[in-house]
């Protein structure tokens, strides 16, 4: 039993520590966060909370504030507003797409996409 119970501790402990090397890096990303996805951690610390899990500070406050606006908007004619203030230039808060993803004009289509787009293109030729 004694055997047991070390074992669990050990465990335990080797959770605790690789817990706390992931927090460390998430800190580290905090004042300067990537901007690619393939920049961010893919072990134990992309499961961690950028500025932490206890929600002490606001948006604005943590290093949450490196990642944007927190009341920027996004509207379907393509234009963005802050604070209700539509912005200039839109562009200026664009990212790169994700490759791969929705609105990467270099992805494959998905399943069954091609087939809607033909149908589409037969609609409108009528």
């Amino acid at each position: 039993m004694a055997e047991q119970e070390t074992d669990a501790k050990a465990k335990a402990e080797d959770a605790k520590e690789r817990y706390e090397k992931a927090e460390r890096k998430v800190e580290e990303l905090q004042d300067d966060p990537p901007t690619d996805l393939k920049d961010w951690p893919d072990d134990e610390a992309k499961y961690i909370t950028l500025g932490g899990t206890e929600g002490e500070q606001s948006y604005d406050e943590g290093p949450t504030k490196n990642l944007g606006p927190h009341d920027l908007e996004r509207h379907e004619d393509g234009s963005v507003s802050i604070e209700g203030e539509k912005v200039d230039n839109p562009d200026e808060y664009k990212a790169d797409p994700i490759p791969g993803g929705p609105t990467d004009p270099n992805a494959p289509d998905l399943a069954g996409e091609g087939k809607k787009a033909e149908k589409r293109d037969d609609s409108t030729e009528e």
